[in-house]
C-alpha cells in the first residue's frame, strides 16, 4: 500500500508540531523516521493512524484519503505506540483475543489469529502466562501481534526497539523482516539509529516539524559527502593496499579501519564500474582481498544525523 504524504502541518495553540510536511512511502518498504526531540515522529505517526487531525494537508492510503474514510484507514493500520497499555489480569491469550474482539473478528477464528500470531512473534510458550510476568521484550513482541491481530497492510511502530537489550533487538529486526516479506508496509520512529540502517530500506530525517532529508539509507549517507564508502579486508599487505589504493584515480582518501591491519576504509565518489576497477587492480597486484563492499549505511548514516540537525539530541 502506498502512502502519500501532501504538505500535511499540525498546530497544538502555538506551536507547530508539523509544518508543511511530505513524503511517499513505497509498498512494502520499512521506512524510519528519525528526528531529535520535538521533531514530530509522534504526531506524524498518529496522524497516519487516523487517531488525530492535522491541521492542514491531505493524506492518502493508496486511494483513500484519511479525513474523508477514518475507520477505513483503521481497518487497514496497525499502531504501536511508545507507551502502551496491558493489561497485568488477563492471560496472553486473552490479551488477544480482547483486541480480536475490538475489531470485530468473529469469535470463531479467535483461537486460530491467536495461535498464529503467538508463533509469529515467538511466544507460543507464553500463551497462558500473565501479561505483568513478562519480560519487557515479551510485552514488545505482545504488543506487536496486538497491532497484527486484524491483519493491516501498514504497521506504524513508534519507538518499537526502546528499552530493549541487544537479543530482544535483533529478534525484532528479524521479525519485522518477516513482516515485509509478508507484504507489509512498515513505519518505524526510533532514536537508535544504527538500529534503523540495519532495519529500514528507507529513511526520512525531521527537525522542527519538517522534513530534512529523504531517500534510501545509501541515498541519505551519501547527501552530505557525495561520496561512499568502500570496506576492503585483506589478509596481508596492507602498506602495499593501502599506496596503491590512494594512487587510484577513483579514490579520494584512504585509511586503516579497525587497528587490526587488515580492514581498509576508502572514500570514492564512483558508481559500481569504479568499485570493479578498484577490485581488479588489487587483484591484479596480487593483494589477497577477503571482502570487498560498501560500508554499512549506520555508522554514515549517524554522521549524516549530527550534520543535518547541527548535534541536535536524538529523540
Amino acid at each position: 500500500m502506498t502512502i502519500k504524504i501532501q504538505n500535511i502541518s499540525k498546530r497544538y495553540h502555538k506551536v507547530n508540531a508539523l509544518t508543511d510536511f511530505s513524503l511517499e512511502i513505497a509498498p512494502g518498504s520499512i521506512y524510519g523516521l528519525i528526528g531529535p526531540n520535538g521533531a514530530g515522529k509522534t504526531t506524524l505517526l498518529r496522524i497516519l493512524a487516523a487517531l488525530i487531525v492535522p491541521s492542514a494537508g491531505q493524506v492518502w492510503f493508496d486511494n483513500e484519503e484519511i479525513s474523508q474514510s477514518p475507520a477505513v484507514i483503521r481497518s487497514k493500520v496497525g499502531y504501536m505506540p511508545d507507551f502502551f497499555g496491558v493489561y497485568p489480569d488477563l492471560t496472553v491469550v486473552e490479551y488477544l483475543e480482547f483486541y480480536a474482539g475490538i475489531y470485530a473478528i468473529p469469535r470463531k477464528k479467535h483461537a486460530r489469529i491467536v495461535t498464529d500470531l503467538l508463533e509469529l512473534v515467538d511466544l507460543s510458550g507464553k500463551r497462558d502466562a500473565f501479561v505483568e510476568t513478562l519480560s519487557r521484550g515479551m510485552k514488545q513482541r505482545l504488543c506487536l501481534a496486538r497491532a497484527l491481530v486484524h491483519d493491516p497492510d501498514v504497521l506504524l511502530l513508534d519507538e518499537p526497539a526502546s528499552g530493549l537489550d541487544p537479543r530482544a533487538r535483533v529478534e525484532l529486526r528479524e521479525l519485522l523482516r518477516t513482516l515485509q516479506s509478508m507484504g507489509k508496509t512498515i513505519l518505524i520512529s526510533s532514536h537508535i539509529l544504527l538500529e534503523l540502517a540495519e532495519m529500514c530500506t528507507d529513511v526520512a530525517i525531521m527537525q522542527g516539524g519538517r522534513l530534512v532529508l529523504a531517500g534510501n539509507v545509501e541515498q541519505v549517507s551519501r547527501h552530505i559527502s557525495g561520496e561512499c564508502q568502500l570496506e576492503i579486508r585483506v589478509l596481508g599487505q596492507t602498506q602495499e593496499a593501502l599506496q596503491l589504493l590512494k594512487e587510484l584515480p577513483d579514490i579520494s582518501s584512504v585509511s586503516e579501519g579497525n587497528g587490526d591491519g587488515k580492514l581498509l576504509q576508502a572514500s570514492f565518489s564512483g558508481d559500481d564500474e569504479a568499485q570493479q576497477r578498484i577490485l581488479s587492480q588489487l587483484i591484479t597486484h596480487g593483494i589477497p582481498v577477503v571482502s570487498f563492499a560498501l560500508r554499512s549505511g549506520a555508522g554514515r548514516l549517524e554522521e549524516v544525523f549530527m550534520s543535518i540537525t547541527e548535534g541536535g539530541s536524538v529523540s
